[in-house]
């Protein structure tokens, strides 16, 4: 018998398994999702590329000292103001042991009588020159044995104030920046480098190479960190980047102390055996299966050791083995900044505002990192 109803449809081609995501792309994807995490990245970045660039652009050298502008307390608008020139003009003019009997002020333009016991010298200028308040001084000699000076106010801005010295304090926060990231971040690296790798051996390997190394790292404990960077001060001299190297060289002993905990418990999972079991080399199993389970702990130490590193470096240039003038660091800022505490607070204020927003960035973005990297919420 014929079967004459109407064919089915044409079954179509067996759709492949979806195409799996690495545990990268997963991270990824979870972070740009944590919004304190997204936030706290782009402040990290906009808050380096203003250490990195900022002195490039500022019209003060973080080192330059205005002797007329000491402790001047932050502003958006220029110096001098108003009831700074009349002193300023007094103080170059005592120095040059010539009298101003009156001045006035059009614009930009100075315009000052001057009277002395000996006839003024035209080259009396140079003592308003240099002052931080005017330049292209000129005094022209009058009829009377008296004298006009004619100069420029010289404008100069302070954002965020000058310090005891008279050094603007944006350009050496930004400055101070540059070297707490740095010396945060260096030592920060060569901790997790050391840290991961010899804990990850330790705790993997187990047995007598681990009793041998735990040991080692309980030697090591017993070093005072201060006679530690006393002997590299004394066998290497006093260098910046012996600071990177005495901070991280002892660091590294609590990251390896972690990192084995956790490399104890890691290699008891079934994933670690199944590997074992197919064969897989001991450095294989290192790096693709006991590695990537610990980021999400070493992550955060290294965002709670970079405030630590700050803190210990502060206290070497305290004791004069870190940081040293002109260079500064944000430690040393707010120390500096704490004993000028009750007449020029914006000396704490600034340089503590860059400290804590910094760290708390670095604290969210460690949490966001943290979840992110979990293999366990894949």
């Amino acid at each position: 018998m014929t079967d004459l109803s109407p064919p089915g449809p044409t079954p179509g081609p067996t759709a492949g398994p979806a195409p799996g995501r690495s545990l990268w792309v997963d991270a990824r994807a979870r972070l740009l999702a944590n919004r304190a995490a997204t936030v706290s990245a782009v402040l990290l970045m906009v808050m380096t590329l203003l250490c990195a660039l900022g002195p490039l652009l500022l019209p003060n050298d973080f080192n330059t000292i205005h002797q007329n502008y000491t402790k001047v307390p932050p502003s958006l608008s220029a110096y001098p103001k108003p009831e700074m020139i009349g002193p300023a003009l007094e103080k170059a003019a005592g120095r040059a042991r010539i009298e101003v009997l009156d001045w006035a002020q059009d614009g930009a333009v100075i315009t000052a009588t001057l009277t002395s016991a000996k006839p003024i010298d035209d080259r009396a200028a140079r003592y308003f020159d240099r002052s931080d308040l005017f330049h292209d001084s000129r005094i022209e000699t009058l009829d009377d044995g008296r004298a006009r000076l004619t100069a420029r106010v010289k404008q100069s801005w302070f954002f965020f104030g000058t310090d005891q010295n008279g050094r603007d304090l944006l350009a050496r926060t930004l400055i101070a920046g540059r070297v707490s990231l740095a010396i945060g971040l260096m030592a920060g690296l060569v901790a997790v480098a050391i840290g991961v790798v010899y804990g990850a051996v330790s705790g993997f390997v187990g047995g007598r190479t681990d009793e041998v190394m735990m040991r080692v790292v309980d030697i090591l404990y017993s070093l005072p960190f201060i006679f530690f960077v006393i002997m590299l001060v004394v066998f290497f001299g006093r260098n910046f980047l012996l600071t990177f190297l005495a901070v991280g060289a002892v660091m590294w002993l609590d990251m390896a102390r972690i990192v084995r905990g956790q490399t104890l418990a890691l290699k008891r999972l079934e994933f670690v055996q199944a590997a074992e079991a197919l064969g897989v080399s001991r450095a294989g199993i290192l790096r693709r299966h006991i590695l990537p389970n610990l980021l999400g702990p070493v992550i955060i130490y290294m965002t709670l050791l970079v405030p630590t590193v700050i803190i210990m470096e502060s206290f070497l240039s305290y004791l004069g083995l870190g940081v040293q003038e002109p260079m500064s660091s944000w430690g040393v800022l707010i120390s500096q900044g704490a004993k000028t505490m009750p007449h020029a607070n914006w000396l704490l204020y600034f340089p503590a505002l860059f400290l804590i927003s910094t760290l708390f960035a670095l604290n969210f973005l460690g949490d966001g990192l943290r979840d992110a990297l979990d293999p366990k919420d894949r």
